[in-house]
C-alpha cells in the first residue's frame, strides 16, 4: 500500500510539473487571438490535455470507470471550486486590478451548449455509451469549435471598425455596442469603408513588438516539455490509483473523481488564477476557458473514452452503466446546472464565489454517501 501510495505522489508531482508547463506555454502561444476564442478552444483545449491522456490510457486499458469518472471528477471540480477561486481573486485586492463584478452576460451562447451537453450526455449513459455516442459527442465538439470561430471572427470585424473609426478621430473611447441597431450600424459601416484602409488598419493590429519570436519559440518548447510530461505520466498514474483503490477497499471510481482532477485539472487552475489577477480582461478569458473546457470535457473528453473503449473491446463495444456510475453522472449533471444558474445574470461576484465553494464541499460529502461499486464497470459488445 506504502508502494502506491508513494507512486501515486510521485506521478502526481510529475503531472502537476508538466501541466504548470502546458498552462504557461498554452497562454503565451494564445496571445494573438481574441479573448472568448482563447479560452474556448486553443486554452480550453492545451488544459483538457492532461484528462484526455488519463482517460485514453484508463479506456484503452479497459478501465471505463476511471475514464468516466475523471472527466467527470474535472467538470466537477472546477465548475464549483474553479470558478469560486477565480472569482474570489478577481474580486479581491489578490487582483492586480479588482473588480466588482465578472461580466458573464457575453457568454450565453456557452452556458446554454454546456447545459445541453451535460443533460445529452447523462441521458445517453442511461443504456451505456458505443460508437453513435461517440459520433454524436465528436459531432458536438466540432458544431462548439464553429460557433466559437464564428464568434471570433466577428469580433476581430468589430475590433477592426472600432480601431479604424478611432484613426479617423472619433476619439478614442467607444462605448459598448448594447443594442442591435448599433451593432447594425458598425457592420454597415464597415461594409462601407474603403478596402485599402481597413487593410492598413488590420496590418497595423497584427504587428507584434520585438522579440516576439523569442518569445514564442519559448512558448513553444515549454509547451512541448509540458505535453511530453503529461503523456509520460498518465499511465503510471492511472496504475498507482488502481492499486490504491484495492489496497484501502475505495472505488476507483471515487479516487478518480477527487484525486484525478488534481493533476488533470492544474493548468486550468493555475491559467485561472494567472488570468483572474489581470483584471477584467483576464476574468474573460477565464470564464471561457471555464465553460470552454466543460464543454469539452463534455462532447471531445467522451468521444475519447468511447473510441478508446473501442480500441480495448472492438468497434461494437459499450462502456456499460453500473450504479455508482449513474450516481456520478446525476451529481455532476445537477451540479453543473446549480452552478450555472448565476451565470444567467449580467454579473457575478463574491457571493457566488462563496456559493459555488461550499457546493464542492457538499458533492465531496454526497461521494461516500452514494453506494459503491468496487466491481470495474464492464464493457458489452451489443446494445
Amino acid at each position: 500500500m506504502v508502494e502506491n501510495i508513494v507512486n501515486m505522489v510521485i506521478w502526481l508531482s510529475e503531472l502537476i510539473i508538466a501541466s504548470w508547463a502546458l498552462s504557461y506555454g498554452a497562454e503565451h502561444l494564445s496571445s494573438r487571438y481574441g479573448a472568448k476564442f482563447v479560452g474556448r478552444t486553443v486554452l480550453s483545449i492545451a488544459t483538457t490535455l492532461p484528462e484526455i491522456a488519463i482517460v485514453i490510457y484508463a479506456a484503452a486499458s479497459g478501465n471505463y470507470g476511471i475514464a468516466l469518472g475523471a472527466g467527470l471528477g474535472s467538470n466537477l471540480l472546477m465548475m464549483t471550486l474553479g470558478l469560486s477561486l477565480m472569482l474570489i481573486i478577481a474580486t479581491t485586492r489578490l487582483s492586480k486590478a479588482p473588480l466588482k463584478g465578472v461580466d458573464v452576460s457575453t457568454f450565453k451562447l456557452d452556458k446554454v451548449f454546456l447545459i445541453i451537453t451535460a443533460v445529452l450526455s447523462a441521458v445517453l449513459f442511461i443504456d451505456g455509451y458505443n460508437y453513435l455516442d461517440g459520433s454524436i459527442f465528436s459531432g458536438m465538439f466540432i458544431a462548439y469549435f464553429v460557433m466559437a470561430l464564428y464568434e471570433m471572427k466577428a469580433e476581430k470585424k468589430k475590433e477592426l471598425f472600432l480601431k479604424f473609426r478611432s484613426s479617423k478621430g472619433t476619439g478614442n473611447h467607444v462605448e459598448k455596442d448594447d443594442n442591435e441597431s448599433q451593432r447594425i450600424e458598425t457592420t454597415r459601416t464597415i461594409k462601407s469603408e474603403p478596402e485599402p484602409k481597413l487593410v492598413e488598419v488590420k496590418n497595423d493590429l497584427l504587428r507584434t513588438p520585438k522579440g516576439f519570436d523569442k518569445q514564442m519559440l519559448k512558448a513553444i518548447l515549454i509547451f512541448i516539455a509540458g505535453t511530453a510530461g503529461i503523456l509520460i505520466g498518465a499511465e503510471p498514474f492511472i496504475h498507482s490509483l488502481e492499486g490504491i483503490s484495492v489496497d484501502i477497499g475505495i472505488s476507483a471510481v471515487i479516487l478518480a473523481v477527487i484525486i484525478s482532477p488534481i493533476a488533470g485539472e492544474m493548468p486550468e487552475k493555475i491559467s485561472l488564477m494567472i488570468l483572474a489577477r489581470k483584471g477584467a480582461q483576464g476574468a474573460s478569458v477565464a470564464i471561457s476557458n471555464v465553460l470552454g473546457s466543460k464543454i469539452l470535457n463534455n462532447t471531445l473528453l467522451l468521444a475519447v473514452a468511447v473510441f478508446g473503449a473501442m480500441y480495448h473491446g472492438g468497434f461494437f463495444s459499450i462502456i456499460g452503466v453500473n450504479t455508482l456510475l449513474s450516481y456520478q453522472m446525476i451529481l455532476v449533471t445537477v451540479i453543473t446546472i446549480i452552478a450555472l444558474i448565476p451565470m444567467f445574470k449580467r454579473e457575478i461576484g463574491l457571493k457566488v464565489g462563496a456559493m459555488l465553494a461550499a457546493l464542492y464541499i457538499v458533492s465531496l460529502g454526497i461521494q461516500f454517501i452514494i453506494p459503491h461499486e468496487i466491481a470495474p464497470v464492464s464493457a458489452s459488445h451489443s446494445r
